[in-house]
């Protein structure tokens, strides 16, 4: 029926609907900017493509003159570092907790208050008494993410295995599996594509926190150098910094539902 709900957009109509709103938002920018500099050309609200280019070029493909790196990438370097490092720790714990409370009634009934506690505690809250235990080094970074982002994870997780069918488990047992057969060969395979969900479902929130503890104390990574050019109003490094984390954050979106594409097909079929 020819009805507007009916009618789907071929490829290459549904890529160019998809670029169609940035587009859009870069002539806007454009127009904006022509505007603030048309009034003063020493404007840095919304600084030029030119100028953007310029700082791009200065950060990216110019050897600092003090330290002789390039600073743009040492920072992405610093920060994918750190996040990389709190996801796994973060995803580890998740999964641990969150499996064996979910299913071990005498363990979650142990443990799952005191998580849900945990997860109730702003962790912002606690940046200043981490930084006095773990010091201003990487750790105290790391830690945040991973309190940020681990009782989260630890929660769903243990929902999604509360809500696996009770019928597998009970006719595991009846096949003579033990417990641990039955967490690893029967409940892990189902949790693992749901972990992978939890953590896509966190990334928003990990560089958050990140991003936080690299503008109170840190020398280089990417809220580091945001909080740093701010004071001088440097737009044209704030934005591109912004962006870039956006796109990072987008890829590693990106690289976590094509590895549950690829090792749990299944889980996509189902849903």
């Amino acid at each position: 029926m020819k009805r507007l709900i009916n009618k789907r957009p071929s490829k290459p109509l549904a890529v160019f609907l998809g670029i169609f709103p940035f587009l859009i938002l870069l002539f806007l920018y454009q127009v904006g900017s022509d505007a603030r500099k048309a009034e003063n050309e020493r404007d840095k609200l919304l600084p030029s493509f030119s100028e953007i280019h310029h700082a791009i070029d200065r950060l990216a493909f110019t050897p600092s003159k003090r330290t002789g790196e390039y600073v743009f990438w040492q920072d992405t370097k610093s920060s994918l570092k750190r996040m990389l490092m709190g996801l796994a720790i973060a995803a580890l714990i998740g999964l641990t907790i969150g499996l064996l409370t979910g299913a071990i009634p005498m363990l979650g009934a142990n443990l799952t208050p005191l998580v849900t506690a945990i997860s109730l505690i702003p962790p912002m809250a606690i940046l200043p008494i981490l930084f006095i235990v773990f010091g201003l080094g990487e750790l105290s970074k790391v830690v945040l993410i991973v309190i940020g982002i681990a009782p989260f994870m630890t929660r769903d997780i243990y929902q999604r295995t509360k809500e696996l069918p009770r019928e597998q488990l009970v006719k595991a047992q009846t096949l003579g599996a033990h417990s641990g057969q039955i967490i690893v060969r029967v409940l892990l395979p189902q949790i693992l594509p749901r972990l992978i969900d939890a953590v896509r479902l966190s990334l928003g929130s990990a560089w958050l926190f990140l991003i936080a503890a690299e503008a109170i104390a840190s020398t280089d990574g990417l809220g580091y150098r945001i909080f740093l050019v701010r004071r001088y109003m440097s737009m044209d490094v704030i934005l591109p910094y912004v962006i870039w984390i956006t796109f990072l954050a987008f890829l590693l979106d990106w690289m976590l539902v094509r590895t549950s594409k690829t090792f749990f097909p299944w889980y996509h079929v189902q849903k």
